[in-house]
């Protein structure tokens, strides 16, 4: 496989020059389930003549965690969300990304093109946007309160629920529902959020991932979970009965990114990937397959016009309000995961 082999022309547009290793003819990304459009990586593989492969998790701890152990040298691309991207900074896992490689980047959204988790750019480039809340299947005639209260209130549950199995998410989710924000260090709010999960937990069909909790709702196991946006919008497009609420009490706004290992052994073709999603007719055939928001300006005018319209994906200016963003909590995010462990153990 590391074998050389003749590299075709530019003229043949294949966008390669100069002979190549068939080891450089690969691409190896990491991200979340079911996050790619698989005709868009297969369009990508023919275009530029390599293989992608793609492996998948679940929550953004266990990618930060297999990044590390392999020292970031396994993959060329990885997807963190927003909070995440100082800290792997920090840890030194990333590689900064050469804007003239990148020249789509001209594509962002203005809100999106100097994010305050990484000022311009520097390490990241933001590939979908969306918010978390409550995919909920309804009984004709009931009413149900528009709150975290569905599954952190005993007396308000609808039914059978999933939590989401991500620490910051539904710590978050818990500290919103008591009126705190989903960035407190405080001990007692934290002290809170986690008793409230614990309960929680003991009357819940048990924690899943956001792709999980979407197939148990629609496969009819549980009557609620938490899910992020674009799990909910496809499971409503499969089931118009399904609803996506945004709790009143507020909630999560985020940002997946994406974004090169240090030691990625093939840099400039993931170089070469980001750039092609960034397309305005490529990053539009990704959010409208995803049902995600796009933070690419370009794509908007290819975005389904449902779509565009749907509060689940863009949430109208009052919802939009009430959305944070997670913040890098440096040393305190040790707190969370102590909290997380406790609430694993009970």
């Amino acid at each position: 496989m590391r074998a050389l082999f003749a590299a075709v022309s530019l003229a043949l547009g294949l966008g390669l020059t100069g002979l190549v290793s068939a080891a450089e003819a690969r691409l190896n990304i990491f991200i979340w389930s079911e996050y790619l459009d698989p005709e868009v990586v297969k369009e990508f593989e023919q275009k530029f003549a390599c293989k992608v492969t793609v492996d998948v998790y679940e929550d953004a701890e266990s990618m930060l965690a297999k990044l590390q152990a392999s020292g970031g040298a396994a993959y060329d691309l990885v997807v963190p969300p927003d909070h995440l991207v100082p800290t792997m900074v920090k840890l030194q896992l990333l590689a900064p990304l050469r804007h003239p490689n990148l020249p789509n980047l001209r594509n962002l959204d203005a809100k999106f093109a100097n994010p305050p988790y990484d000022r311009g750019n520097r390490f990241s480039v933001p590939y979908q946007w969306g918010t978390v809340g409550i995919l909920l299947r309804p009984v004709t005639g009931k009413a149900y309160p528009e709150s975290w209260a569905l599954v952190f209130d005993a007396s308000q549950q609808p039914g059978k629920f999933v939590l989401i199995d991500s620490v910051r998410d539904c710590l978050g989710a818990a500290l919103k529902f008591k009126g705190h924000s989903l960035n407190s260090v405080d001990i007692p709010h934290l002290k809170e959020a986690r008793d409230l999960v614990i309960a929680a937990k003991q009357r819940a069909v048990g924690f899943d991932g956001s792709v999980g909790a979407k197939n148990k709702i629609t496969g009819k196991l549980a009557d609620a979970a938490i899910v992020y946006s674009g799990e909910a919008a496809r499971a409503m497009t499969d089931d118009p009965t399904l609803r996506y609420l945004i709790p009143r009490e507020g909630s999560q706004i985020w940002v997946d990114n994406l974004c090169i290992p240090a030691k990625a052994p093939h840099r400039d073709r993931a170089e070469q990937f980001i750039n092609y999603v960034l397309d305005a007719k490529i990053g539009a055939r990704l959010s409208n397959f995803l049902q995600f928001a796009t933070p690419n300006a370009a794509a908007k005018p290819f975005i389904k016009p449902e779509d565009a319209k749907n509060p689940a994906i863009y949430p109208p200016a009052n919802v939009m309000a009430k959305l944070e963003f997670l913040e890098d909590l440096g040393a305190k995010t040790k707190l969370y995961d102590e909290a997380w462990t406790q609430v694993k153990a009970r």
